[in-house]
């Protein structure tokens, strides 16, 4: 148990890169699957082979940034309560 003088560690939280990514990830997943539902015509799909690329794109970004926020969660980053600086590790080594 920490006590006063020992800072505790805590969370990286919201600050986790991981998140920051799946953010992005999933913001551009949506508007793909949106376009791709909605805005996609039979010209854009013949051009494509007749593949939805939007809709499937957009599904595979949204996989994509699920996997990093389960990542995130099941495995967080702890931030140590103290850092060493130079000086410290210099003394410590001698």
């Amino acid at each position: 148990m920490a006590t006063e003088s020992q800072p505790r560690a805590h969370k990286a939280g919201a600050f986790d890169i991981r998140l920051i990514i799946a953010l992005l990830i999933g913001v551009y997943g949506v508007i793909l699957t949106v376009m791709g539902i909605g805005f996609t015509s039979d010209e854009d799909i013949k051009k494509a082979a007749d593949v939805n690329i939007n809709l499937w794109a957009g599904i595979g970004m949204l996989v994509v940034a699920a996997l990093f926020v389960t990542w995130a969660l099941v495995r967080p980053l702890v931030v140590p309560a103290e850092t060493e600086s130079d000086d410290t590790t210099a003394v410590a080594g001698e």
